[in-house]
């Protein structure tokens, strides 16, 4: 059961609903919803609450049936968000793309790509610096070391950073040095790091993990928006399927069905769906056609010698590229980009 409470609700108001649901023993969630604020109560209602919550002042509505994800639905928010990112907006009418390395290696090299994705046009700029690996003896990046790296090369370039976060105690030290926190596709279901992005105000990229079914992606994000963070943005990297010719499989119609199903905005990252640099470009400009708000493309001066992911990476003339080729899609369906 939720109840929505009016836009022109007090504090008092709001504590009063709060307090009486909590006297009654259950446990309460509240989260905003663009200009309104949703109080959640866990677990079975007990006959007669409904009525009694209705009644109370500030109270617009209460819904005893509501959707599995009702803070991140468009049922009770049938407008599109948009979510800013420093000077950057996700979600309306420009096609944003975020660029960089898979992991940052040194301060060159995250200068030298930082000003390359800068200068083709991409809009913030991606980078790990904890990074998540299958194999414990692969890189697994340089940690703190490597947020300062970003941060000095957002200073050079202006770009915002876009980073990972892996662990519930490093969400405050991931975030005093990057713009967005990013929820890998291996933590997508790591419920204390969902949570613990939830109470960070800092805008967060959510990935949706390779076997993850969509509303399973939905709950995800609505964990983080029931921690009192409405600042998510969706991302579908590919899942896993029997086709083995890609590292996975993209799917594109993820795009318009989590669109129609929820008010969040979209990126697609057709690197990790290609596995191979060949195809990041068909799957980008298909990501852009199916209506993503955006792309997170792996780029690397030097793919060859890369510490991860060196082969779907990008070269700086290969992103250069596939940006020229992402803006004429984006006209044609009525996006810039």
């Amino acid at each position: 059961m939720i109840a929505i409470l009016d836009r022109a609700c007090t504090l008092k108001q709001k504590t009063d609903v709060v307090r009486l649901l909590e006297e009654e023993g259950y446990r309460v969630t509240v989260a905003p919803l663009g200009e309104q604020t949703i109080v959640g109560i866990l677990g079975a209602a007990a006959p007669g609450l409904e009525d009694r919550l209705a009644r109370l002042p500030g109270v617009s509505r209460v819904d005893r049936e509501v959707p599995p994800y009702a803070l991140v639905s468009r049922i009770h928010h049938p407008e599109p968000t948009t979510i800013r990112v420093g000077e950057v907006t996700i979600g309306g009418e420009e096609v944003v793309v975020v660029a960089g390395p898979c992991s940052v290696e040194s301060e060159d090299q995250i200068l030298t790509i930082a000003r390359a994705v800068a200068r083709a046009g991409a809009r913030l700029l991606r980078g790990g610096a904890f990074k998540p690996r299958t194999s414990p003896y692969g890189f697994q990046g340089l940690g703190e070391e490597g947020l300062l790296l970003l941060a000095a090369a957002r200073e050079a370039t202006g770009l915002p950073v876009v980073t990972e976060v892996v662990a519930p105690e490093d969400v405050d030290l991931v975030a005093s040095h990057a713009d967005m926190l990013q929820i890998g596709a291996r933590n997508m279901q790591n419920f204390r790091l969902l949570a613990a992005c939830g109470r960070c105000p800092m805008p967060v990229l959510l990935k949706r993990g390779p076997a993850a079914t969509l509303d399973e992606l939905l709950h995800a994000a609505e964990y983080v928006v029931s921690h009192g963070n409405p600042r998510v943005v969706l991302c579908e990297r590919g899942i896993r399927t029997f086709e083995t010719s890609t590292r996975y499989t993209l799917d594109v119609a993820a795009v318009p069905v989590l669109k129609a199903r929820s008010h969040l905005p979209v990126l697609v990252d057709p690197s990790h769906a290609a596995g191979d640099r060949a195809w990041v470009e068909p799957l980008a400009r298909a990501a852009v056609a199916a209506g993503a708000d955006g792309l997170l493309v792996e780029v690397h001066h030097d793919p060859e010698r890369a510490r991860s992911d060196g082969r779907q990476s990008l070269t700086l003339d290969g992103f250069e590229g596939t940006m020229r080729a992402v803006r004429g899609v984006a006209a044609a369906v009525g996006r810039s980009g």
